[in-house]
């Protein structure tokens, strides 16, 4: 999964939306690099695959709703209820759309903001303190479309940009208390969430000639940078 080593050994790993893409991916990494890993997300099957290849008692599966505040505490308390203490939060579950911000329902604008943002939030409450405890750290999935616009996702951009401004803020706030705040910010990459814009011959041009590999991103990309 990565070229570099990490030592993870002795740490626990919550990782959120690890079912899938690239939540899967950075899950796995830790694993690799011997973490003890909590993998969260809305389909239990698929938390299952990922945490599959795992040593006897280095992982555990937490079907989560990171939009639901008691949902996040719960998964929460189960980590450190498990294995004796948080180290490190990757804020990873997220929803995306795309197509003219007209043409998106209020329920899915509010729902995009729930599980981007809301999220964020939930995770940030129900763990600082024992981050703080720990001096452990929050690594975000942000976006290079939470720095810059894009075409045809104006609601997903304004996500995460609410992504990256909220873990500037949190670094400021916590950096004194020795936990470390970051977001790593993949350009378009292609994983089950954004198959509605790679799949059917779709014109990537737009995103791709951004990127200086010439190609769209794939999960095992933001495995090390997470991990750094």
């Amino acid at each position: 999964m990565t070229a570099n080593h990490y030592e993870f050994t002795g740490k626990t790993v919550l990782v959120t939306g690890a079912g899938s893409g690239i939540g899967q991916a950075i899950a796995q990494g830790f694993l690799e690099n011997g973490a003890r890993v909590v993998v969260a997300g809305r389909r239990a099957n698929r938390l299952t695959e990922t945490i599959a290849e795992a040593r006897p008692g280095q992982a555990l599966a937490v079907p989560t709703d990171v939009a639901d505040r008691s949902s996040v505490d719960t998964l929460v308390a189960r980590t450190i209820s498990e294995f004796g203490s948080l180290d490190v939060v990757v804020s990873n579950a997220a929803l995306y759309a795309s197509g003219p911000l007209s043409a998106l329902s209020e329920e899915e604008w509010h729902r995009l903001f729930q599980v981007n943002v809301d999220g964020l939030y939930h995770l940030v409450a129900a763990s600082g303190d024992e981050l703080v405890r720990t001096k452990g750290n929050l690594v975000a999935v942000s976006s290079v479309s939470g720095s810059f616009g894009d075409w045809g996702q104006a609601a997903y951009n304004s996500t995460k940009h609410a992504v990256t401004g909220l873990i500037r803020s949190l670094a400021l706030d916590y950096g004194e208390r020795g936990v470390r705040f970051n977001a790593v910010a993949p350009a378009f990459t292609v994983t089950d969430m954004t198959e509605g814009v790679w799949q059917d011959g779709a014109d990537l041009t737009p995103f791709t000639n951004r990127i200086a590999l010439g190609r769209p991103g794939t999960p095992a990309d933001v495995v090390g940078p997470v991990l750094f």
